[in-house]
This record gives C-alpha cells, structure tokens and sequence, in this order.
C-alpha cells in the first residue's frame, strides 16, 4: 500500500514539494477526503470533485499565495481549501464556529478574494492585477477560475471587457462542465459546446477577440496537460485565458451521472454513492414546492402568466412548470439583473410574470427593481426565495436584507406569509392583478402544514391587500410578527404559564401596513414586540417605531430580528437562537414580562 500522500501535506509548499508523477495519487486521495467527509457532515460535492487536477495543478506550479488564485461562486473550492492548511478541521464545513463553505478572507491567508455569489471572480482579480502593477509588481500573478455558468453573466463579461485592453497580469481559467447547479443555458453554452466538439473555427473565437491570449480546450481532468500548460501561460505576460473542459462529480459514479442531485446530495453512502433517504412521510412540504405547484396550477387556468428564475429553476420548484409548459417558464441562467428586466418588458405587453429570485441574489439586481419595474409601477411578482436565515450556506446567502432595502422602494408591495396556505393565496391574490409590484418573500426549507397539498391545494381565496390580523388576543403585551417566525411566537405561547396577558398579531403586509389596526394595537398595548426573520435595522420592527412616532404614540417597543452583524453558518436553529429568535429564547423573553 503507498504512503499516504494527502496526509502530510499542510500547505501548497509540502505539495510543491512532491514529484509530479506523485501527483495523481494525491488527486485519488483528495477526491476520497472529500467523499468522506462530506458524505456525513453533507455540502457542495460535485464541483469540487470536478476540479481536484486542476486545484492541485494550480497551488503547484503558483506561488500561493504571493500569486492570487480567486475562486467563483467557491462550490468548487473544497479541494482548494484541504490543500492550504484546513484539513485536520474541513470536517467542521459548513457548521456552526467551523469553516465557511466558501472562500473567506479572514479564514486563510489563500483565500484571496471571499465569495458565495457568481461572476465576481474576473473583476477580483482584475483590480488586483492592476493594483499589482501600481505597485511595482509586475511578476505576481492572478488567477480566476470561473465556471461556464457564471461565465454567462453580465458582470463576467464586464470584467473580460475590461481586461481586455490592459496589461494586467491575469489569467482567467473556464471552468467547463457544462452545469451550474442546473444545466447551463443560453447561447454562450451553445458557442462553447461548438468549441468543444471543435466545430467553431479558431479566427471566429470571440475571447482572442477580446484581446486575450486563448488557449485549450484541454482536458481539466488529465492533472499532467493541466500543470504543462499553466507552465507555459506562467511566463507569458498580459491578460489569457485557458478553457478546460472537465467533468462535475468527477470520480464518484452516481454524481457524474446525476450532476444536479449531486450538487449537494445531503448524506451519502461514501463506497457506494447512494443518497441516504429522508423520509417524507407525513412532513410539511417545502415553500418552494408550495411556489411551483401553485404557479402551476395558475399557470394551467390563465395563459397570461410566465415563469423567470436566474439559473434556480430546481431550487426555485419553477422545474415544475418548466416541465410542463416549458414556451411560458424561462431560466436565464446567473442573469438576475436581466431577469428583472425581462420581466418588466413582459409585463409592459400585459403578461403576469412571476419572477423568482432567491433573496440574496436579487441584490445584485437593485437597480433594475427600482428603475425598470417600481419607477414604472409594472405589477411584476417577485417571489422571493430563501429569504431570512438559510444556515449552513453562511453569510453569503442569508436572506436577511430584503425587507429592508425593499421598503424604502416606492410603488412596491412587500409580504411575507405566515405559512403555506397564505403564500398559495397570495400568490392567487397577484395573478387577479395588481397595479404595482409586489415582493412575496418565503423562507428556505419546509412549512407547518403536513396536509397541505391534500387539503389545501387549489382552495384559493383572495387576500386584502394591506390586512393584517389577530392570532391571540391579549390584555398585555403584543406581538407583531411577520412571516414564518411567527409560528416561534405561537408555539412559545402554547407553552408558557398565563399566555392571557400576551396578544399575538400577524402582520403579512410590512408595506403598506395595517394602519388601523395598528392604532387600535397602540391605544390598547403598553409594551410591544416586533420580531422577523431580517435585519433590525430597516426592517419590519423599524416600520412600526416610524408609525408610533409619526403618530405620537408612545409604547415601548423592542424588536427582534438580526442583528448589525452578518451572521455565519450554522443550523437554523443555531442561527436563530444566535438571534434570540428560537422557540426557547422567546419563551424566556414572553416570561420575563409577563413576571414584570
């Protein structure tokens, strides 16, 4: 049995120390490790699997991290991350005070440029090339690795324009595998698919014609082309640009073959490959399974409505009406801000689009909500996915900002259910037709109604736009909540002593709100509580200390909710406890003023 290569390599120097024709035994090795681990402790398993040659190729023949490797989106920076001195503790990904899954400036000094969102890996590196030059430094170099999905968005391309008539010494590396988390779409697949099969002439390649120094396609699997041809691009100066092709899963059977499933299976047998099944029975559904079946179902009785998601169309649950009347459901690929704006020029010719966003992405779409949609008050339905605390996806990915950098937007109707029945109705209530915009934001993962789609399904009725309502009355404190979190608040107070004293309201709509009920809450309540699943500042609770002192009113009011600080990976629960969101932390709050 040879020695075990992967073990006694603690950081890219141990590995430069190994002869090359050592290296596809540390490949084998690393590709294990990852299995292993990740097929207990769970996370992002394809990518990194698809890119372990070229991981190693690259921390072999650079010099990191004097020489700056920027990693895109940083699924595929498992391999990357074991290899620079976070093995004895990569089995803590993802968790609570553990690593980040993604690249993170503060964890290593190896991770160049943090990142959890895609696109942003040329630009990175771009600023820092040209910072390099400024500085003297005309030797370091500076690599992005990219993946042809993300490759496809506009800030990729805005970055290759850009580098395009410097001198910077960057080097971007095509990640080609043909798959993001769903398959990759559009014509610049198309265009690189041509490429690959070699049916594209090499004078029509449209990144020499953006000034690059092109080479490939090689085989990004094949450790021994990869590290000859990053010698070679070593030396030469100015902006290149190297397409390998490579296979996501790579080395795991059942994740080449089922690539999106395998993006991030959950628990798996690692000799075997097979998932370990969870069972469903009798569980909630998840909120974007309520989402795709619902618009479905619209979609089916009004032919008017169309589907948008920015590459989520499995995470989004868009697939099922995709599948089924594929002319009217569109994936525009890693694109929100032109999915905003699609969205908004068919809603100009009368469509009822809804557009799927997850939370966090459509930050990177601000402008286009404001100035394409809102501005023109076109009723475009925003539905927004993951939005509040997501978990073990960190900082990157928690959907904690919406509300507030959404209500500050004029024109723009903001809810967020209380549950699975609500988020069908609301969703019911837009396709009537509004005359304005309206953000729907739901929360990863699953709902409190096991018997929903039986039920519930279908039994739609109209909500009133701005309504909000009483759960539990009470003669001494209130509640108001908004959204999902509200179900903490009442299970809480199912179990406490002398709940009586505590009224409990659920306020779907933070915009516009409730303003009569809201005066009658204030003349009767002393002390309120807000709380939602988003940050304080801006959110829900400050809309409600705005209204009391618009209206000179003077209760005390505490609000709950994330706090002025990103928060990291951990469990939901975790997180929320973390917030002072959690079952048991407000039960303590509730009795604690009931005590009073």
């Amino acid at each position: 049995m040879p020695e075990n290569l992967l073990s006694n390599i603690n950081n890219p120097t141990d590995l430069r120390l190994l002869d090359e024709a050592q290296l596809p035994q540390v490949a084998q090795e690393l590709r294990d490790f990852i299995i292993d681990i990740v097929s207990v402790k769970e996370g992002h398993l394809g990518a990194s699997l698809g890119v372990v040659e070229l991981t190693i190729a690259l921390h072999y023949v650079f010099n990191t991290p004097d020489d700056a490797l920027i990693w895109d989106v940083g699924h595929q920076a498992y391999g990357h991350k074991i290899l620079t001195g976070r093995r004895e503790i990569f089995h803590t990904n993802r968790q609570l005070n553990g690593i980040s899954g993604f690249p993170k400036r503060s964890e290593s000094v190896y991770d160049a440029f943090g990142v959890g969102h895609s696109s942003t890996s040329i630009s990175a590196a771009l600023g820092m090339a040209i910072a390099s030059n400024l500085n003297g430094d005309f030797n370091k170099q500076h690599i992005a690795v990219i993946g042809d999905a993300s490759i496809a968005s506009g800030m990729a391309f805005e970055g290759l324009n850009h580098a395009g008539v410097t001198n910077a010494n960057l080097l971007v590396i095509l990640n080609d595998n043909a798959i993001g988390i769903d398959p990759s779409v559009g014509a610049l697949k198309n265009y690189l698919t041509a490429v690959k099969e070699g049916k594209n002439p090499r004078q029509n390649n449209m990144i020499k014609s953006l000034n690059f120094n092109y080479s490939g396609p090689i085989d990004g699997n094949d450790i021994f082309a990869v590290i000859k041809e990053l010698k070679r691009l070593q030396k030469i100066k100015g902006p290149k640009f190297l397409h390998v092709i490579t296979t996501k899963g790579k080395g795991l059977q059942q994740a080449e073959e089922n690539q999106v499933q395998y993006h991030a299976p959950g628990k798996f047998d690692a000799s075997t490959g097979e998932i370990i099944p969870k069972s469903e029975e009798n569980l909630p559904p998840k909120y974007q399974d309520v989402f795709g079946l619902t618009v479905l179902d619209l979609a089916q009785k009004n032919k008017k409505i169309v589907g948008i998601t920015p590459a989520m169309p499995t995470g989004s649950s868009l697939k099922f009406m995709m599948d089924a009347l594929p002319e009217r459901a569109f994936d525009v690929g890693i694109a929100e801000q032109h999915a905003v704006t699609l969205a908004a020029g068919m809603a100009t010719q009368g469509m009822t689009v809804f557009c799927n966003i997850y939370s966090t992405f459509l930050q990177r779409a601000y402008d286009q909500l404001i100035h394409d949609v809102a501005l023109q008050k076109l009723p475009v339905i925003f539905c927004l996915d993951r939005a509040g605390l997501v978990g073990e996806d960190g900082a990157t990915h928690h959907g904690v900002f919406d509300i507030a950098y959404l209500r500050c937007i004029p024109n723009l109707i903001i809810y967020a259910p209380a549950n699975e029945i609500a988020l069908q109705n609301i969703l019911y209530t837009a396709q009537l037709g509004l005359e304005s915009p309206i953000a729907i934001r739901y929360p990863r993962g699953r709902g409190n109604i096991p018997n929903w789609k039986k039920e519930h399904f279908g039994h739609y009725q109209k909500i009133e736009i701005g309504k909000a309502n009483c759960i539990k009355n009470g003669t001494g404190i209130a509640v108001l909540s908004n959204g999902t979190i509200g179900n903490n608040v009442s299970l809480a107070l199912n179990e406490i002593e002398n709940p009586d004293t505590i009224a409990h309201y659920d306020f779907p709509f933070v915009k516009p709100l409730d303003k009569n009920l809201l005066d009658e809450i204030f003349k009767k309540h002393k002390n309120i509580i807000t709380i939602e699943d988003g940050t304080i500042i801006g959110g829900f609770g400050t809309a409600i200390l705005e209204f009391a002192a618009q209206n000179n009113y003077h209760s005390n009011i505490k609000t709950l909710g994330i706090s002025d600080e990103f928060i990291e990976q951990g469990t939901i629960n975790q997180l929320q406890q973390l917030c002072g969101i959690d079952v048991n932390t407000l039960k303590s709050l509730f009795r604690s003023y009931i005590n009073k």
